[in-house]
């Protein structure tokens, strides 16, 4: 599937740059259960350069989720300094967060989270009812959107009309309408096929050819292989951080993979 009109991947223009997208110092996370502290991150540091695609790894209480919900501004770090495009969104408001959250970051979940009773334009438009977007201009991103993720054809469809692919897809288009400068997806792959999930990580691979940053957390290897870049979580801490020098091309796998019907 090709990814001809490039304009909805605004960090694009951005991705000759070698400046750090997002800076992480220190950061720890602790929660109270009861008179229990739970140490999730314990002075984690790390810096994604804008137009990496990063994977992240872990076992369940690794870390990674909560590393995760901190990179999307979903929670705030107990001590460290979290940076995203230069912005110290550590200390901010609920507000401004949230302002950050619409504008700065697309999300892409297992579950695809879409509405029933909402077409495929419809879903893709929602994030843009938050921010001062005409509707025509709403319509407008949200068809580029959908045309992106090979579903120009399926704009007016609801979401039973549609495979779990396609609406995995349309969850991707619907996290590309507001332009972000990232792309945060977790298990995006986990209810998926196994030819699917390869091409939504071809998608994958075509958006941040355009210069998209993307940050994946997975417990799949066989999906990380598909990113640029390794990081594995164990007790709070980065275990290892790798960049794959020769990472799989979705396009030439799902060549190797018997076709199913979408």
């Amino acid at each position: 599937m090709a990814i001809s009109n490039p304009t909805i991947v605004r960090s694009a223009a951005k991705s000759s740059s070698t400046a750090p997208l997002i800076e992480v110092h220190g950061v720890r996370k602790t929660y109270q259960l009861g008179e229990t502290e739970v140490h999730a991150l314990r002075g984690v540091s790390v810096s994604i350069a804008a137009g990496d695609f990063v994977a992240i790894m872990g076992a369940s209480g690794s870390g990674k989720s909560t590393f995760m919900n901190i990179l999307g501004c979903l929670d705030k770090p107990t001590a460290g300094q979290y940076l995203l495009e230069g912005i110290d969104v550590s200390g901010l408001t609920k507000k401004d967060l949230a302002r950050i959250r619409n504008q700065k970051i697309g999300f892409v979940f297992q579950s695809f989270n879409l509405l029933g009773r909402t077409t495929a334009l419809e879903n893709t438009e929602l994030p843009m009812l938050y921010s001062r977007v005409s509707k025509k201009e709403r319509e407008s991103r949200a068809r580029e959107a959908l045309a992106l993720v090979g579903l120009a054809d399926r704009a007016e469809h609801f979401p039973a009309q549609l495979s779990g692919g396609q609406q995995q897809r349309v969850a991707i288009a619907r996290a590309l309408a507001n332009q972000p400068s990232l792309l945060l997806a977790d298990e995006p792959t986990g209810n998926l096929d196994s030819r699917t999930a390869v091409e939504i990580m071809d998608i994958f691979q075509r958006l941040n050819a355009k210069g998209l940053t993307i940050v994946l957390v997975t417990h799949e290897p066989d999906i990380a292989q598909f990113a640029k870049r390794e990081i594995v979580f164990r007790d709070g801490h980065i275990k290892r951080d790798d960049v794959l020098p020769s990472p799989q091309v979705a396009s030439d796998v799902l060549k190797t993979l018997p076709t199913i019907e979408d």
